[in-house]
């Protein structure tokens, strides 16, 4: 995928990765529609990086379709996806107060793994119209899984649940759209400096850097945004799920 001049579509838009990301791909010429349930957030990022911004909640289908039937519309047909939203849930199966509650569960199911799907049909619908590239390709889809989908800790049920749909779903949907010339992956971070992290103390975040191998230290969001970035350019990632994450395995608690 020819990054410069490609329309993009970065979820989670307003901070973190998803901001990150947008900045990386803007940087390398691609044209962004920053979307984020933080309406204000996603409009300034959009227009910071001389794109737009759109309040969008991924869970919901008539939010999803609005949104990119107006970048259609205003911007152009999108060629590059990037699902950076999500949510994190903890908490106990069984606590100190009894059963976990289910509408929370349920929540993180709701934005994580089918704000996703949503996200992904909805634009991939749009990119099947685009003209083909010689090669044949029309997009590149890439979706936030987690580590957490393979070694979730205690609490995490609903978060791993949720990226473990997420990293599921990444072959199945790329051999799906391989017909449309749409390519899919996903990659799954492991502890990166994103406003949930950074708000933190110091010293929780260094004990949480002392438990990567190596660099011993938080990821940056823009490495992210690169790895994201170069999914899009190599033609050969597709249906793959790839962590970035020092090596760091995720140990009960």
């Amino acid at each position: 995928m020819q990054i410069k001049g490609s329309i993009a579509i970065v979820t989670g838009a307003a901070s973190g990765l998803g901001a990150a990301t947008a900045e990386v791909l803007a940087n390398a010429g691609a044209k962004i529609a920053a979307f984020d349930l933080n309406e204000d957030g996603a409009k300034a990022t959009g227009e910071k990086l001389g794109g737009a911004g759109f309040g969008v909640d991924v869970s919901n289908a008539t939010s999803v379709e609005n949104a990119v039937a107006e970048v259609v519309k205003t911007i152009e047909s999108p060629s590059i996806l990037v699902n950076c939203a999500g949510i994190l849930q903890g908490e106990r199966i069984v606590g100190r107060d009894g059963p976990a509650d289910l509408e929370a569960f349920a929540r993180v199911i709701n934005v994580n793994l089918i704000g996703t799907f949503n996200m992904m049909r909805v634009v991939a619908n749009a990119m099947s119209k685009n003209d083909p590239a010689e090669s044949g390709e029309r997009g590149v889809i890439v979706n936030t899984a987690s580590i957490a989908a393979y070694e979730g800790q205690i609490g995490q049920a609903a978060y791993s649940a949720s990226k473990g749909g997420v990293a599921a779903m990444t072959l199945p949907a790329a051999r799906e759209l391989s017909r449309h010339g749409i390519r899919v992956a996903s990659i799954a971070p492991g502890m990166f400096g994103t406003p949930m992290v950074t708000a933190l103390s110091e010293e929780m975040q260094e004990a949480l850097a002392s438990n990567i191998p190596f660099p011993k230290r938080l990821g940056d969001p823009a490495e992210y945004g690169r790895l994201a970035m170069h999914i899009c350019e190599n033609q050969m990632i597709n249906g793959e799920t790839i962590r970035i994450d020092g090596a760091v395995r995720l140990e009960p608690k």
